[in-house]
């Protein structure tokens, strides 16, 4: 069935160091998720600018039915740390056209989730092509079944940010390619 944790990314992604390696501490534990973008990293940071108002995954799970919007939000690429970010994140770090950096912060949602922090890193191949990694820091659960819990919970985040992933390469792709940009 493989590892949850890791999909699609690279040897040196994996090995990468990224903003958001020490905001939750030593023993939390690290998931990636990559893909190639064929578009230039300002046009891939630019659509991860629109994570500010709406998720890009399944809209019917996260996104209380509502279609996260297919065209760029004017203004969603002025960035502050403290804004929100898919409703449930704060913004606690970035560089333009470089990463996003999160932390889970609504209360609600640190219980029910426990402890994220993330970073969604636009790694630029050539002018043309973008490596967007995603690596997110986890908090353990104590015993057997916190373990268990982490592992499920890997697979429901592989099975959504696959969708978001794919979602903002469709949307990054259409704009680069000048054609009208869909997304799925």
């Amino acid at each position: 069935m493989g590892d949850p944790r890791v999909w699609g990314a690279a040897a040196g992604e994996l090995a990468a160091a990224y903003p958001c390696d020490d905001l939750l501490g030593p023993s939390a534990e690290p998931w990636l998720r990559a893909v190639t973008v064929r578009a230039p990293a300002p046009a891939v940071f630019r659509w991860l600018c629109q994570l500010k108002v709406a998720p890009y995954s399944y809209d019917s799970l996260d996104n209380f039915g509502r279609r996260s919007p297919r065209t760029l939000t004017p203004g969603a690429e002025l960035l502050e740390t403290g804004q929100r970010v898919m409703t449930i994140f704060e913004l606690v770090g970035f560089e333009p056209d470089r990463h996003l950096t999160l932390l889970l912060t609504t209360p609600w949602a640190v219980r029910a989730f426990g402890d994220f922090a993330l970073t969604y890193q636009v790694d630029p191949v050539d002018a043309r092509t973008t490596r967007l990694v995603v690596k997110m820091m986890v908090g353990r659960r104590p015993g057997r079944l916190g373990a268990a819990r982490l592992r499920m919970m890997a697979w429901g985040d592989l099975f959504m940010m696959r969708r978001q992933l794919g979602t903002l390469r469709a949307l990054a792709e259409g704009q680069a390619g000048g054609e009208p940009a869909t997304g799925s």
